[in-house]
């Protein structure tokens, strides 16, 4: 029996178990590096396709992929995804979002928000910078200490009830502002203009929608404590980067832990204005997105996409038998 063919873009180099399992059911076409031409190039042939976060997949490249019938992503954000094509297509999307149990045990980009919650408390990158360079600057580098501090949680789903875990491990109040209304114990569930008034550190964990895209508006930025703390681990986009400039120059924001920006798919990632910015201030530290770039992570979530999309081809041989 013929194989289906599966264009896969994302890099399986340190899962081999997943790569093999998806080569003994697929005939396996790699669009690596994942670039827009490789997509291009592949996409014509292929009945499925695995999808990469760092390449998106447009409306012109579903558009040239007249036989894709199904899109496997190892994550729970799809706006690397033209979903409006897709579902036009009637193009099966398996992601991971109701993965619960397994998504329970990622704890990675959880664990990324407090790396950047220390760094823009402690100045650490400045203070890395100044030890490799010989500069003993103590006194100069003075930060915050972050216990008996109020933490505020945006999206009080999955990562922001672990997150909720590790602030009070280090001592701190959570608050906590969700659209639905949950009550997770631990956490002080508030209006949001009452958490952005209060909160030292401000910590995101919502998805971006078309309502959540700038979500934290100039308004809502300004509303925030004077010197306080903003972390992303998101999506870029919720915060308009423009407005949060502004703001983290005349307050009353002091600093912004990211790891997404608006735009992470472009070719010129040193010209966007946050980045930018980033080279000429210190009130900003940025990391490429690696929130859930672990192996640990990384060999639960594309095993299990691989099971997901091998499961969906079985369970179409069998409807045709």
């Amino acid at each position: 029996m013929t194989k289906p063919i599966l264009v896969c873009a994302a890099d399986l180099t340190h899962l081999p178990h997943v790569s093999d399992r998806l080569a003994a059911n697929f005939e396996l076409r790699w669009a690596r590096p994942a670039t827009p031409d490789n997509l291009a190039r592949l996409l014509p042939e292929a009945d499925a396709y695995f999808a990469a976060l760092e390449v998106q997949l447009t409306d012109q490249l579903i558009a040239s992929a007249p036989r894709l019938r199904v899109i496997a992503t190892p994550s729970t954000g799809l706006d690397h995804l033209d979903m409006a094509a897709a579902t036009a297509r009637d193009i099966v999307v398996l992601e991971l979002k109701n993965e619960r149990a397994l998504l329970d045990r990622i704890t990675a980009t959880a664990e990324l928000t407090w790396a950047l919650v220390l760094a823009c408390a402690r100045r650490l990158p400045a203070a890395f910078d100044a030890s490799r360079q010989g500069r003993w600057a103590r006194d100069a580098l003075r930060g915050h200490q972050i216990a008996e501090k109020t933490f505020g949680i945006i999206g009080c789903g999955r990562l922001g009830t672990i997150v909720a875990d590790y602030a009070r491990a280090f001592r701190m109040t959570v608050l906590g502002y969700d659209v639905h209304d949950v009550r997770i114990a631990g956490i002080d569930h508030v209006p949001l203009d009452e958490l952005l008034a209060r909160a030292d550190v401000v910590s995101l964990h919502i998805h971006l929608t078309e309502a959540n895209r700038g979500f934290m508006n100039r308004d809502r930025l300004q509303q925030m404590k004077p010197g306080s703390i903003l972390v992303n681990t998101s999506r870029g986009a919720i915060v308009d980067e423009i407005a949060l400039i502004e703001v983290l120059a005349t307050g009353p924001l002091a600093s912004y832990g990211t790891d997404v920006i608006d735009g992470e798919w472009r070719d010129d990632l040193d010209q966007p204005p946050l980045i930018r910015h980033a080279r000429e201030y210190g009130n900003v530290v940025i990391t490429p997105h690696i929130g859930g770039i672990t192996f640990e992570s990384q060999a639960m979530a594309y095993g299990r996409t691989a099971e997901m999309l091998i499961d969906y081809f079985a369970s179409q041989t069998r409807k045709n038998e």
